[in-house]
């Protein structure tokens, strides 16, 4: 299953595509991807 996220370009929820899970500087996990749709970067914190 793709994870979802907000894209801020089409301003609804989309599926993400060429997901990385990326660690932030304070140690929280993150998902970073693309817009299924328009190709705009998406970035979603994870719990």
């Amino acid at each position: 299953m793709a994870e979802v996220g907000y894209c801020v370009k089409c301003k609804a929820k989309k599926e993400m595509k060429d997901t990385q899970n990326v660690t932030m500087k304070n140690g929280r996990k993150a998902m970073k991807g693309k817009c299924s749709s328009c190709g705009t970067g998406m970035y979603k914190i994870m719990k």
